[in-house]
């Protein structure tokens, strides 16, 4: 990806998260923290309003903000669905954080500090896992 673009998506985050009213935006800017040292790779923009992480041209992981008393992180293959052979999720979640939506998209619950403490390591190797497997 180009330098340039993550720079600017960079700058985008830190001016959305400036302006951020939520009641757990400490525990965002953690959970930001802990997906951005899992893949040095990573870069961030705002989609969907929100903090989004992408691959290449392919988001992959987005922040969900609109819940009251939590947060929720969205795990996916990018704007668009792929074609895909089955309907088994892309990998066995042996965390245990993972609520599948789909064959392809998932959703980790964030509730306050102690639960991103709580998951901080299983989260970081889920966001290994997720990108590991969603590689073109």
């Amino acid at each position: 990806m180009p330098a340039d673009k993550k720079e600017s998506g960079s700058r985008q985050v830190a001016d959305f998260m400036i302006k951020l009213d939520h009641p757990l935006k400490n525990e965002i800017e953690e959970v930001r923290a802990i997906v951005a040292s899992a893949d040095p790779r990573l870069g961030e923009h705002i989609k969907w309003n929100a903090p989004s992480f992408f691959l290449g041209e392919e988001d992959r992981i987005t922040f969900n903000l609109k819940g009251k008393g939590f947060f929720r992180l969205v795990f996916h293959c990018g704007a668009k669905a792929k074609a895909r052979e089955g309907k088994q999720p892309l990998f066995e979640d042996t965390t245990g954080l993972l609520e599948w939506a789909a064959p392809d998209r998932a959703v980790v619950k964030l509730t306050d500090r102690n639960d991103v403490r709580e998951k901080e390591d299983k989260l970081r190797r889920l966001v290994a896992k997720w990108l590991e497997a969603t590689e073109s």
